[in-house]
């Protein structure tokens, strides 16, 4: 292996490949030529900020010499440019076997959620799921999760309809065969506004109860849930075409090999999976900061870029309205791994995004509806995005990581390690090896690994935050709390 990696034969920066080096660590920056003070940093082709100073060739390049290029919010101009897709397929009719559902809609897990309306039910929830594994059989059934949080009660405005939005969301998700949702009775979210947003769930699979409203919600709980699991042995998988995926792109713990090998890897299987009829779906808008015209300049069309503008700027709206820097970023996990500024982090994550054209952008906990690569308006958060992305419609979370992470969240929640190390001292974290290609794995070969491992996901085969019950979810909060 090589000891350093130019990635685009613009850059004056190359990568460190090896532990060892006498510069720079693995995963870090190497000046390739001198860079004067205040000249441009180039990787992966563009600036990803300028030299504070003077770098000699040769020298490490980090915070200490290179800083953002970023500021307020641009001006941008609609210049679509002409796709190709790359990511054609040959094997059109490709398939999976799902829960096909009675909206037509279908699941990859064929779960039974339980959904509190409140924090405050939260343990009443629990009792009842426990009850359920003790004295109702499973077969047929993947699992019981509560999905806990501490909203839905003195909430007001944008953080209200958010926990509303989400929780709606959740609970007409696909990979849950039966839901009960259950509320307190006194708090903000109520019921009846929650089933005002779930327009076309179906009363069979989706019930209600309100704790204040019977003696004893433990036991009404579980009788509603035996019921729904009476319903739920029924259910079996049949053959589905893979268009009717919904894929969630996401990284976290990023390093400074995620824009060499895991992100391009789901860039590559997004354009594939695209091509194929199916939907991916991109978020993490903070970290789309730099690299944002990559991809306003494959909108769709007129209205998906100015959504696409939207989207970007309204969020840095957010920060200001917070009183917090819009470009705080990156974290002290990614300066670790070798990534220096936003510019940097933004231009190796949208790498997910592969080359496809963007055919919607979506606001938090909606649908989507459109096949296509499609944006969401979410933050980086690890667990709040992939959140969101459940939230979406996603069946599974596509999530590299260079530092590791054992998280999950609603769905499946597939890890694929940037670096081979991590792979290795983490193999109870980590679905799929993506560092790989640096130890002499084509592309083509982990094109087809990943592509196989997906669909064997999409078969039942649990990925490792599911063996280990680690599925969590966390709602996006804005506003203040009562």
């Amino acid at each position: 292996m090589n000891r350093l990696m130019q990635i685009h034969p613009n850059d004056n920066v190359g990568v460190v490949l090896v532990d060892g080096d006498s510069v720079a660590q693995r995963g870090h920056k190497v000046a390739l030529c001198d860079i004067a003070e205040g000249e441009n940093v180039i990787k992966y082709g563009f600036p990803i900020g300028h030299a504070t100073k003077f770098i000699k060739a040769g020298e490490w390049v980090h915070s200490h010499n290179l800083a953002t290029n970023l500021a307020d919010n641009l001006e941008y101009t609609y210049s679509p440019k002409e796709q190709i897709n790359d990511g054609c397929d040959s094997v059109s009719n490709l398939a999976f076997d799902g829960y096909r559902r009675k909206n037509g809609d279908v699941g990859i897990r064929n779960e039974l959620w339980i959904i509190p309306t409140v924090g405050c039910v939260n343990s009443q929830a629990n009792l009842i799921a426990e009850r359920m594994r003790r004295e109702i059989p499973m077969d047929g059934i993947d699992d019981i999760r509560v999905f806990s949080h501490n909203y839905g009660c003195s909430q007001l405005g944008d953080d209200l309809a958010n926990t509303r939005n989400a929780l709606a969301a959740l609970a007409m998700h696909p990979n849950a065969g039966g839901v009960l949702v259950i509320g307190l009775g006194c708090e903000n979210n109520q019921i009846d506004k929650l089933k005002e947003c779930m327009s076309d769930y179906d009363p069979q699979r989706v019930r209600f109860l309100t704790a204040q409203e019977v003696d004893d919600e433990v036991d009404a709980g579980f009788s509603i849930c035996e019921d729904l699991a009476g319903l739920m042995r029924a259910d079996r998988r049949a053959p589905v075409p893979v268009s009717k995926l919904r894929i969630g792109l996401k990284c976290g713990g990023s390093d400074g090999f995620s824009g060499i090998t895991a992100n391009p890897l789901l860039g590559r299987l997004s354009d594939r999976l695209v091509a194929l009829g199916a939907t991916t779906i991109l978020t993490e808008v903070p970290e789309m900061f730099g690299a944002e015209t990559i991809l306003m300049n494959r909108a769709a069309d007129k209205d998906v870029f100015d959504r696409t503008v939207s989207l970007i700027n309204n969020f840095k709206d957010y920060f200001r309205r917070a009183g917090q820097p819009v470009y705080e970023n990156p974290s002290p996990g990614n300066k670790a791994g070798g990534i220096t500024t936003l510019e940097e982090k933004s231009l190796g994550c949208v790498q997910k995004g592969g080359s496809a054209v963007v055919t919607d952008v979506l606001e938090y906990a909606r649908k989507s509806t459109i096949p296509g690569l499609n944006l969401l308006n979410a933050p980086g958060n690890d667990l709040v995005a992939s959140t969101a992305l459940t939230l979406a419609g996603c069946h599974m979370v596509l999530f590299t990581t260079g530092r590791g992470t054992p998280f999950g969240t609603a769905v499946p929640t597939m890890k694929i390690s940037t670096n081979s190390q991590l792979a290795g001292t983490k193999p109870h974290w980590i679905d799929f090896d993506a560092g790989r290609v640096l130890s002499g794995l084509s592309w083509k070969e982990l094109d087809e690994q990943l592509l196989k491992l997906v669909i064997d996901v999409a078969n039942g085969k649990p990925t490792r935050n599911e063996q280990v019950s680690a599925k969590e979810i966390a709602i996006f909060k804005t506003g203040v709390t009562l």
